[in-house]
């Protein structure tokens, strides 16, 4: 792996960090402020970041006491010095205050990252996950 592709993993694990610990202020600032996401729930599009945080908020909020541990795998990462673009699949795991797994449901995750001022910021993201053609129901473990 080189450089580049560490350091997008690095921003990677700093999103899995926030998640866990349910940081909106570090997950946030992930993000270009010009950012345009494609969630897989209830939007089209979040377009910049103050409506991005307001999702964050509401999920993180939603939680509780739970938390949300993030594991990624297959993420194939293509970069240059200024843009890159990572992509994979993402498991949500919601864990109790104990720490016993709830539930879990998977992704397929696209980041377009972009260098600004010595910073990778995520300027899009992308998840999806596949629907059954035949009960029109989202697929959520692979």
């Amino acid at each position: 792996m080189n450089e580049l592709e560490k350091t997008v993993m690095q921003v990677l694990d700093a999103y899995k960090s926030a998640v866990f610990a349910k940081d909106v202020d570090a997950f946030v600032s992930l993000y270009d402020q010009e950012v345009r996401v494609f969630d897989l729930w209830e939007k089209w599009s979040y377009n910049g970041i103050e409506a991005w945080r307001g999702m964050v908020m509401d999920w993180f909020n939603s939680l509780g006491t739970d938390r949300v541990d993030v594991e990624v795998d297959n993420v194939e990462i293509s970069a240059t010095d200024k843009l890159a673009m990572a992509h994979g699949f993402i498991t949500y795991k919601g864990v109790s205050a104990e720490g016993k797994e709830l539930r879990a449901m998977q992704n397929r995750l696209t980041w377009v990252l972009k260098q600004k001022d010595g910073t990778w910021k995520i300027i899009h993201e992308h998840t999806s996950a596949p629907v059954n053609a035949e009960t029109s129901k989202v697929i959520l473990q692979r």
